[in-house]
């Protein structure tokens, strides 16, 4: 890899967390003494190999302003979308002008707190010569079933090469800037950016996560990712 290359992260921040019925998007929520979101802009900041997070968040976002890190001058703020994959958009177009389009982009959810710094070292070392990038997974371990509508099992999924995606997933500036305009042009709704990469016709490779990088969706993670905060704060 070129010693020029850069490291960048967006952070689709402008969901409002319906699942978590509380009064305030789920990424403004208290755990372990901050917010949901500083904890996870956190694992970017204490990195000196990063060199600027983009934020998407809400047009009529009235919490970002409040947090001592909308300040910080690594920190760029641009507007969310409807869709995730909106918001990655607009957080790469930010980077116009300043990312090469070799440069390594690595998108997080807003909501996953708990990411080890040994996860982000395996993301980068093992895909330090890769042309397209790569994602943060974990093999699946359990029996998968396939339900019906009526919640009734349909079907056994075989579990051999089926991992669980997970954040970040990494990925060279141009291609993923492409793929996703690519999706939006034609009105493909992608679920995470290795999806749009996949429909690009690419070849993301899939990395070892790790069991504590939960996605809070639900009030039972708020415990789990305080327990797992404190066991990182040790």
């Amino acid at each position: 890899m070129s010693e020029d290359t850069k490291y960048w992260v967006v952070i689709p921040a402008a969901g409002v967390g319906t699942r978590m019925d509380a009064d305030i998007p789920k990424q403004y929520i208290p755990v372990y003494g901050k917010t949901i979101l500083e904890h996870t802009l956190d694992c970017f900041l204490q990195r000196e190999d990063i060199n600027s997070i983009v934020v998407a968040i809400a047009e009529n976002d009235k919490h970002w302003s409040s947090l001592s890190v909308s300040s910080d001058p690594r920190v760029i703020t641009t507007q969310g979308g409807a869709e995730r994959y909106q918001s990655v958009l607009n957080g790469l177009k930010v980077l116009s002008g300043r990312a090469s389009e070799n440069d390594w982009v690595m998108v997080h959810d807003a909501a996953r707190p708990c990411l080890h710094q040994s996860a982000i070292d395996r993301l980068m070392v093992e895909l330090d010569s890769h042309p397209v990038g790569g994602i943060l997974a974990l093999q699946c371990a359990d029996t998968m079933k396939r339900a019906n509508a009526e919640n009734e099992i349909e079907g056994t999924v075989e579990r051999e090469n089926l991992w669980r995606a997970q954040t970040p997933q990494m990925f060279r500036y141009k291609k993923l800037l492409l793929s996703l305009e690519t999706a939006l042009e034609n009105n493909m709704r992608v679920t995470d950016e290795a999806m749009a990469i996949e429909l690009a016709g690419l070849k993301p490779k899939l990395i070892d996560g790790h069991q504590e990088n939960i996605k809070i969706t639900k009030n039972d993670d708020l415990s789990n990712a305080e327990n797992y905060l404190k066991m990182m704060s040790l």
